[in-house]
């Protein structure tokens, strides 16, 4: 694991979260940002980490709240200085360069060129990128551990690509920043009257030109594993937010799908093997619902989508679910607390986790009053899998 080469200062632990640390310096009480520890899958079905001899990759998801989406009156329970771009970026470093996986898997990633390529690439990673599509700052990336694992092969998942051909590309923009000054807290603002009924500003949602035009991304590459050899394709994105438009996400999700099974057989033509497959991000969808039920069921009916002769399943699991159970939230403020994130991987049987990323519990201090704050810098929380691979 990378060590916090930052601050260089004498660290004690508090007495609320158990397995977690945070730093205070000489000159002032502020706590720093919580550095999470993983906790060995003990008690699930899965075999124990203590018993399991393989080699191991590790993983992180972490929606690290785009600056571009930082604003004070959409976050009036953070304390200002959690809001300011220079603590934030630090304290979001901290945290990424703290964890040390082979994999970060970031969404609402801005600032990549300017902040966050330079300074994580520093600590021996390399990374893959992708933007939001129309005028958005942010994106989804990839970043992995040059001594760990070879890019391959990489392809972008643009959700816009759902849009009709037909469509006039000015005719449905999406205005939903002019709504949400720059984003803001999406799950608060969603329950906002005013932007219900302002929706027809953006054009006929009921027209798919309209509709399925949320500007949403995401990327998968395949990698090669260095020691010992092994392909596994990583796969992050982001699916959109609004929880009265269940039809896109779900829209979304099947795209993914699709093209992810694609994707692996194209890998698996292209360099003779089986790939493992980690499908990892914020999928703006709590647990049970439509589209986590699409992306574990592997089945192509679901909701009120038609089968498509097109879909081919990838049968997948949730780490969380198939170790310690789904988290109570991963995502958390006033106005919306739940689990929104998910590291899913291919129940094929060729890689299993055998630890995952502790999170807090809804009772801790650290995240009593919502997030951000000192002790977190997004308003979601990073979640995490160590998987073993399994000859």
């Amino acid at each position: 694991m990378l060590k916090n080469s930052l601050l260089l200062l004498p660290r004690f632990s508090l007495t609320c979260p158990s397995h977690r640390t945070v730093c205070f310096t000489k000159m002032s009480t502020t706590p720093g940002p919580l550095s999470p520890k993983f906790i060995p899958a003990e008690k699930s079905e899965i075999t124990s980490v203590s018993k399991s001899e393989g080699f191991k990759f590790s993983l992180v998801s972490y929606n690290i709240l785009a600056q571009a989406y930082v604003k004070s009156a959409l976050f009036p329970h953070s304390p200002g200085p959690c809001l300011k771009w220079k603590a934030r970026s630090q304290a979001i470093l901290t945290v990424l360069k703290s964890l040390g996986t082979d994999f970060l898997c970031l969404q609402e990633l801005d600032e990549y060129d300017s902040f966050y390529k330079r300074n994580i690439e520093n600590v021996g990673y390399s990374s893959i990128y992708v933007q939001r599509s129309g005028q958005k700052r942010d994106g989804c990336g990839i970043f992995y551990k040059l001594n760990s694992a070879e890019l391959l092969i990489e392809e972008k998942i643009d959700y816009n690509d759902l849009v009709p051909s037909t469509q006039d590309d000015t005719a449905s923009e999406d205005k939903e920043e002019s709504l949400l000054p720059d984003g803001g807290n999406k799950k608060l603002a969603s329950k906002d009257v005013s932007l219900k009924n302002s929706r027809a500003d953006r054009g006929d949602i009921n027209d798919p030109c309209v509709r399925l035009k949320r500007d949403s991304v995401g990327i998968m590459a395949a990698f090669r594993l260095k020691d010992p050899s092994h392909l596994i394709i990583v796969a992050n994105t982001h699916i959109y937010w609004d929880p009265e438009l269940a039809d896109v996400k779900l829209a979304q999700a099947r795209y993914l799908l699709s093209r992810l099974a694609q994707f692996k057989l194209l890998v698996s033509d292209k360099f003779d093997c089986s790939p493992s497959v980690v499908v990892a991000g914020d999928f703006n969808s709590v647990p049970g619902d439509q589209v986590y039920q699409y992306l574990i069921s592997g089945s192509s009916v679901v909701g009120n989508l038609p089968e498509s002769s097109d879909d081919v399943s990838i049968p997948l699991c949730s780490v969380y679910a198939s170790t310690r159970g789904e988290p109570q939230f991963t995502n958390c403020t006033p106005g919306f607390t739940g689990t929104l994130d998910y590291i899913l991987f291919s129940a094929s049987g060729d890689i299993k986790p055998v630890s995952y990323l502790e999170l807090p519990e809804p009772e801790a201090s650290d995240v009593q009053g919502g997030l951000p704050n000192y002790y977190h810098p997004s308003d979601h929380l990073p979640i995490g899998a160590e998987f073993e691979i399994v000859k």
